[in-house]
């Protein structure tokens, strides 16, 4: 449906990074939303990925286009546009996580709850492996992560290899989640026995789909927090409006990056706000950023500070007096 009708007809050899970004701009001109423009393109990448293990095709194109970052001016002038992150606005407040954490139910309790009291990137949470759980420690060793191709690969940096604590609530959530895990594979049986399926093993993941396979980001979003932020109340009027007249809501927060930045928001947040009070370094090391740059450039507004206005009025007394 999206991908013969525009670059059906491309020979191989010939589908470029540009070809593809002329592919992605028509499909946006068509009318796709966001979220089916990066289904496409994972779809096509898959596809020459494929070719390329067959040797049909050198070079993924369209993985090598999806992997180029950013110049330094082009981040910096979005975060300019961006401006700050704000409760309520980008991070959810502690009000609208306690609402989401009593929504939670099902296969999503455990990865929702996991993601918020961790911090973990969803690549991370994605590429999860029980051999990387220790239960009784409550920890978490960070040691790989799954791409959007849902290729399994080393964390971001040489940070991103990392342990971080589990809190008793989504310890205990991991524990009875364990017991009905996916696994990934059924032993074989005779005609006629009754399928047995094979002991969950450390290598497995945690977070996986019906197979027992990596979970798609997609799926997440889609099926988990999407609508657990519905069922609790979190949602924003969309302008349109069903075929009774009601309005139509969406779930407020659209990444699942909202988590993310909660978690460190909850680690900067006073003891005495409700948080862990921990250090810029803490900060950082917990959610694997490369460098303390990294962290007090996204997060600095939020780290407490001393009454500014008292210290000015003292410090111009003591020049007056």
């Amino acid at each position: 449906m999206h991908i013969v009708p525009l670059i059906g007809s491309t020979l191989l050899s010939r589908l470029t990074v540009p070809v593809v970004r002329d592919f992605e701009d028509k499909l946006r001109d068509r009318g796709r939303s966001p979220s089916m423009v990066r289904k496409v393109l994972v779809t096509l990448g898959s596809l020459v990925g494929d070719a390329q293990e067959r040797g049909l095709v050198v070079r993924n194109t369209v993985r090598e286009k999806s992997r180029v970052r950013h110049r330094g001016a082009d981040r910096r002038m979005d975060r300019r546009v961006k401006g700050k992150l704000k409760i309520g606005i980008d991070i959810p407040a502690p009000a609208e996580m306690k609402a989401l954490i009593a929504a939670l139910e099902g296969r999503w309790r455990p990865l929702l709850l996991t993601a918020i009291f961790t911090g973990l990137r969803a690549s991370e949470i994605r590429g999860l492996r029980w051999q990387d759980v220790d239960l009784d420690r409550r920890e978490i060793n960070v040691r790989q992560r799954a791409d959007r191709f849902n290729d399994i690969g080393k964390p971001k940096s040489e940070a991103g290899e990392r342990t971080v604590p589990l809190s008793p609530l989504a310890a205990n959530a991991l524990r009875e989640w364990r017991l009905s895990c996916p696994r990934p594979s059924t032993t074989k049986r005779n005609e006629g026995e009754k399928p047995i399926v094979d002991p969950l093993r450390p290598e497995h993941f945690v977070f996986p789909n019906g197979q027992g396979r990596v979970e798609s980001l997609s799926n997440i979003m889609q099926r988990g927090f999407l609508p657990t932020q519905i069922k609790a109340g979190l949602t924003r009027d969309t302008g349109k409006v069903d075929k009774n007249g009601a309005a139509v809501l969406a779930a407020k927060y659209t990444g699942f990056h909202s988590l993310r930045h909660f978690y460190a928001s909850w680690c900067i947040n006073r003891r005495e706000d409700g948080g862990l009070g921990l250090p810029p370094k803490s900060v950082q090391e917990r959610l694997g950023h490369s460098t303390i740059a990294l962290t007090m450039d996204t997060y600095s507004h939020l780290f407490p500070r001393n009454d500014d206005a008292e210290e000015l009025a003292a410090a111009e007394r003591a020049l007056l007096s």
